[in-house]
């Protein structure tokens, strides 16, 4: 475990050399999460402590028991406020049996996924419309370029897990199946009936399988 830790780390941080943020002009700006001042980032709170860099919500595994059997637990800036302008952050996806992450994608930074354990099928998909897809299993690593539509799928009938690196404190994630099919207010029916060539009764069907749950 620990020398996973240290090679997570260790791409960690050549992410953060190669930062998608912009760079910092100080020693630390630890997010002031209440503030409600917008700017590109969060406002530096004036005082902080250790905890404001610290987080332990990776160190056991989540529960995968959805219809999609994963769950993704960040650890970002909203999670660890020290990470403000650093330009890093890690999330942890576990995987049920045969669970999937759905095709989606991090619009402000690039993903190195390394398992930790279990096997997955991976892939993403270029602008230009090409499939780059291997089988990855525990200690291989894969990289997915920043802003692609990319999946992960356990193929194994046992739980996997993996951690994902981004060169950015808040890579953002964008479901690519909710942002059609869930977005408030609604994208318009005849929109994605055209779109995916189907029709407005079977847009409605997925919408209603979709839709945030109140």
């Amino acid at each position: 475990m620990v020398a996973t830790v240290v090679t997570v780390m260790s791409f960690t941080i050549f992410l953060g050399v190669v930062s998608a943020d912009p760079d910092m002009l100080q020693d630390v700006c630890v997010a002031d999460l209440a503030s409600k001042a917008i700017v590109n980032g969060f406002p530096c709170k004036a005082t902080f402590n250790e905890t404001d860099f610290f987080f332990d919500g990776l160190a056991k595994p989540g529960l995968t028991n959805n219809t999609l059997g994963s769950l993704v637990t960040m650890a970002n800036v909203q999670k660890i406020p020290g990470l403000n302008t650093l330009g890093v952050s890690l999330h942890r996806v576990d995987y049920a049996p045969f669970g999937l992450t759905p095709p989606h994608t991090h619009p402000r930074a690039t993903e190195i996924l390394f398992v930790l354990y279990g096997e997955l099928h991976i892939g993403f998909i270029t602008t230009a419309n090409i499939f780059v897809a291997k089988t990855i299993k525990a200690g291989e690593i894969f990289v997915f370029p920043k802003g692609l539509v990319h999946f992960q799928k356990n193929v194994q009938n046992a739980p996997a897990a993996a951690i994902a690196a981004f060169n950015s404190q808040l890579a953002g994630t964008q479901i690519i199946t909710t942002a059609l099919f869930g977005a408030k207010p609604t994208v318009p029916d005849d929109v994605l009936a055209k779109a995916f060539q189907i029709d407005v009764d079977e847009v409605e069907m997925i919408k209603a399988k979709l839709a945030p749950k109140s």
